[in-house]
């Protein structure tokens, strides 16, 4: 009986797996850590199998009896059946990732006498003086190196990377690059072979920042594409589509060319805005003819870009058009069931836009804002082309640009390069076509350069207005010091010890509501918390939310809180929240429902830990009950007027840059002054200071705050909060058996309580 070509394959598939079991010189290409032409990775127990030394020379072969020389180093984090490889040398084996190849030592290697090599045309274009003493001494001169006839190598010297070709060596057809070596390099540019691949193609390593949708993605994409009979063994349809969402620049378009690329499939894309036509029809038929090419140059990748531009939601369009794509579309993801070898990737950065009938892909994977590691990893790729000085501190960098996606990292990249170009520009002839080579050589990025190009750039993540990096630190928020406590406990631990609470079983607090008088310091509270956590602060207005346009409040708090999640780790707060968020049933319609939707995306923060919702309200009684029940504010912390030490500690912090007479007794200011806010505290030093500034002018005498100033200027000071405001405040507080941030602060008020009488009259009199 004849065999199938599906069997046959997955008889080739099994025996592949089997031979690297079986055979332990047969390994796994992976993507290489460091970017060393002449070096591959090894675990070390891999090496005591293989009977190899470490720094030792191995001959790796690959497709098409394709062979070259490496040096093998160890990697403790490389898995035992693989082995990590640069683009450099999976280019010269005619592999990608994933592909096995066999290794073992090479004894008969001797160093050359003569090398041969030649650039490659289309990497030097503006460059033709000296390039052996800018790019070939410099590279060869790192280490010895292994060659063959054939491989290509890769130098990075300036800005600009020039590839090169073996073109022979003596002996022949392999040999060591020595001090001693001769290296020829004269001849015209020769031009690459059609079968070779362009280091300078997109692949996995070009990607940092995304780990772990990298391996999602390769496990839904790569694996239906190049062992399909996996899925037909197994008796399970292979996945046939996968949508990437995110913020714009995140590496979406760029995952999905690197994918391709990597795997070697045709990549057919699809501009949304691009298939538009005004053309009864033609939208639709553009479709169908990328999906039938698709189908006849299978393996392939259909790649649909900004899918929210065509397929918007239905019943939201008054567009004909629009709806026949979106129809069309479902038609033909609907026909790829029982087509083979092609897959469906979309993009979109507005999921929540797109018609829900096409939300029927098989995975949804988020492409989110890096981290710091990520944007470190993202540092490292965009500078490896780049001549770098020894100042430079990418991790410094990268623990700066919160907020940045790929894009910005790469925008910011190439400010600072093209920022070291215009230090340059005066040796630079701009007449001639070409520039020396050692003119390239003397360009190196500094440390200054990124400086100015940080400056010149912002994270497309915050651009909105009310998207924030804080910059008030827990000095500038003088007193309270237990709220500041608990406001650590409640935001920094579940961001530095998530296992604990695992370990616990239990979700940390999520949503905290800070109350008190106004001017305490609840704003600055939580702008300090964000910065001590380093984390994004999102400040929301009741007031911005709110708008005439029916259901826009709603789509707005909607808004809000997706933008919450992709910057997360992040603080979301909601300031004056009691101004929008009051009890329902009192006022309109649309502002129960802005209510309702406000609830609905509280309760499903459930999922996201690192996003904590913040609100501050000097009316908590005027908001919804609803807020109150449990789940939603978990912790309620009562900011209260300073006590007399906590006032003696303000009026230092306001006056510590003012002329004050050292002959000026504070405590008498800060005694006199209980009932006082922090806003009215500043509104009094203001005050004083404006008097001595205007009486140091009239009398050109010098500049100095005095006592007289000062009780010239209580005697315009008013309080801003009253003793039924603070009375209602307590009430409030045993009204929802809250726990009390700071029972000292709670004994001061009362003994605020009891004494007001007495600093009342003392008041008055120094009015008088």
């Amino acid at each position: 009986m004849s065999r199938t070509v599906d069997s046959i394959e997955w008889d080739k598939y099994q025996t592949k797996i089997l031979n690297c079991k079986e055979r332990p010189n047969r390994l796994i290409v992976d993507d290489a850590v460091n970017d060393d032409n002449s070096v591959v990775a090894l675990s070390q127990s891999k090496l005591d199998e293989l009977k190899l030394l470490r720094g030792v020379i191995v001959l790796l072969k690959g497709k098409k009896r394709r062979e070259t020389f490496c040096i093998v180093r160890v990697d403790d984090g490389c898995p035992n059946d693989r082995i990590r490889m640069n683009r450099v040398v999976k280019s010269n084996l005619r592999v990608r990732s994933g592909d096995v190849i066999s290794i073992e030592g090479c004894q008969d290697i001797q160093y050359g006498r003569r090398i041969d090599v030649l650039p490659i045309d289309d990497t030097i274009q503006g460059i033709t003086d000296n390039l052996f003493k800018v790019y070939l001494k410099s590279y060869f001169l790192e280490a010895y190196r292994p060659v063959r006839e054939g491989d290509t190598f890769i130098v990075r010297a300036g800005i600009h990377p020039v590839e090169f070709k073996v073109i022979k060596t003596d002996p022949s057809p392999y040999c060591i690059v020595a001090p001693d070596t001769v290296i020829r390099y004269k001849g015209d540019p020769i031009k690459r072979e059609k079968e070779e691949v362009s280091l300078n193609e997109i692949g996995y390593d070009d990607i940092g920042g995304l780990r772990k949708q990298l391996a999602q993605i390769k496990e839904i994409v790569e694996l239906p594409l190049r062992y399909p009979q996996l899925f037909q063994a197994i008796g399970f349809k292979p996945p046939r589509g996968i949508l990437l969402y995110g913020p714009s620049g995140a590496g979406k378009t760029l995952i999905a060319r690197a994918v391709a690329n990597e795997i070697g499939a045709f990549f057919f894309l699809i501009n949304g805005p691009d298939i538009m036509s005004k053309l009864a029809g033609e939208s639709e038929s553009t479709l169908r003819k990328v999906f039938e090419e698709a189908e006849k140059n299978s393996p392939a990748i259909i790649f649909i870009n900004k899918l929210d531009a065509i397929a918007p939601k239905r019943e939201r369009t008054n567009d004909e058009v629009e709806r026949r794509i979106v129809s069309q579309l479902l038609t033909l993801m609907d026909g790829l069931i029982q087509r083979s070898h092609v897959i469906i990737m979309a993009a979109t950065n507005r999921p929540y836009s797109i018609d829900p009938a096409l939300r029927r892909f098989d995975h949804e994977i988020y492409i989110g804002i890096p981290d710091v590691v990520g944007r470190l990893e993202l540092l490292c790729i965009h500078t490896k082309r780049m001549k770098l000085a020894d100042n430079i501190d990418l991790a410094q960098i990268a623990n700066e640009t919160h907020g940045y996606v790929g894009a910005d990292i790469a925008s910011m990249c190439s400010k600072a390069a093209l920022q070291q170009i215009r230090e340059k520009l005066d040796v630079i002839d701009l007449e001639d076509n070409t520039i020396d080579a050692e003119i390239l050589d003397s360009l190196i990025v500094t440390q200054e350069n990124f400086r100015f190009a940080l400056c010149q750039s912002y994270p497309s993540a915050l651009r909105k207005s009310f998207i924030t990096v804080p910059t008030t630190t827990w000095n500038d928020v003088v007193g309270l010091t237990n709220i500041k406590r608990q406001l650590e406990r409640l935001v920094k631990y579940p961001l530095e010890y998530p296992e604990k609470f695992l370990e616990l079983g239990m979700l940390p607090s999520r949503a905290i509501l800070l109350y008190g008088p106004s001017g305490c310091g609840k704003t600055s509270l939580v702008k300090a918390i964000a910065n001590h956590c380093q984390m994004k602060l999102i400040s929301i207005k009741g007031s911005q939310l709110l708008t005439m346009s029916s259901n826009q409040s709603e789509i707005n708090v909607y808004d809000i809180f997706v933008r919450a999640c992709e910057l997360a780790p992040c603080v979301l707060f909601f300031d004056e929240f009691d101004s929008i968020f009051k009890a329902r049933g009192d006022y309109n319609y649309n502002t129960d429902r802005f209510v309702n939707e406000m609830l609905t995306e509280m309760d499903k923060m459930t999922e996201n830990t690192n996003v904590f919702i913040i609100v501050a309200s000097n009316q908590p009684d005027m908001i919804d009950t609803s807020f109150f029940q449990s789940g939603r504010f978990e912790q309620l912390i009562y900011v209260p007027l300073p006590d007399e030490h906590s006032r003696m500690d303000i009026l230092k912090t306001l006056l510590i840059k003012s002329p004050v007479d050292k002959g000026f007794d504070m405590n008498f200011l800060a005694g006199v002054t209980n009932g006082f806010s922090g806003a009215d505290l500043s509104k009094i030093c203001q005050r004083a200071g404006k008097l001595a500034l205007y009486e140091s002018i009239e009398n050109k005498s010098q500049l100095m705050i005095c006592r007289r100033h000062f009780e010239e200027a209580m005697k315009l000071a008013r309080r801003s909060v009253n003793d039924n405001e603070v009375q209602k405040y307590e009430i409030f507080a045993s009204k929802y058996n809250d726990i009390i941030s700071s029972n000292q602060d709670l004994v001061s008020v009362n003994n605020q309580d009891q004494n007001r009488s007495d600093d009342d009259n003392l008041y008055k009199q120094t009015k008088e």
